[in-house]
């Protein structure tokens, strides 16, 4: 089995390539996060201002209650919706991520198929049996690679489901807690 430094050479390039590409994709994540975070602190800093100055114009105890009050569920929902779109940045990059790596794994794993299978053509009269035992561990281990990558789509599909399940139930207390307030405000009046 002969290896030319042409070959050497193409691998490195080609790896190299793969791991500008994973940076590339992982730096374009951190730049949507960051536009997230400046466009929450915006909009966080304007509404606190607006809530600063109503709170200040409340004439009475009752007027201060329902005020916060009817911020409570807002809150929530906005919180919620952050953190959904935080989530959804993370699982896209890392899904993306995921991807490239598959992809360059797969490239690789073909190319040690290929030379192994170059070199067991060569192998000598009698090998027989370590021929057949390195093909049963290189079928093994692809089997093995690709349960965990099942098992990781399905932890992922659990952890949105989780997320979401989290988010709504976060909303619906939100919600109680406002419906709750709320009479409790017209009774006393």
């Amino acid at each position: 089995m002969n290896t030319s430094p042409e070959q050497f050479a193409a691998a490195g390039k080609a790896n190299l390539e793969a791991v500008l590409e994973l940076s590339q994709k992982a730096f374009e994540g951190v730049e949507k996060l960051v536009e997230l975070n400046l466009q929450a602190g915006r909009a966080t800093l304007a509404e606190s201002t607006e809530t600063a100055k109503a709170l200040l114009a409340a004439k009475d105890a009752q007027e201060l209650l329902a005020l916060q009050s009817s911020l409570v569920q807002p809150a929530t929902e906005k919180v919620a919706s952050y953190s959904r779109q935080v989530y959804e940045i993370a699982s896209s990059t890392q899904g993306e991520v995921a991807k490239l790596a598959e992809a360059q794994f797969g490239a690789v794993q073909a190319q040690i198929t290929s030379l192994i299978e170059a070199a067991l053509k060569n192998a000598p009269a009698g090998s027989e049996g370590a021929v057949a035992f390195v093909k049963s561990a290189m079928s093994a281990g692809q089997n093995a690679v690709e349960s965990a990558q099942k098992a990781a789509k399905q932890a992922q599909t659990a952890a949105e489901a989780s997320f979401e399940q989290l988010s709504q139930t976060a909303t619906t207390a939100a919600k109680a807690a406002t419906t709750a307030a709320a009479p409790k405000r017209r009774t006393a009046a």
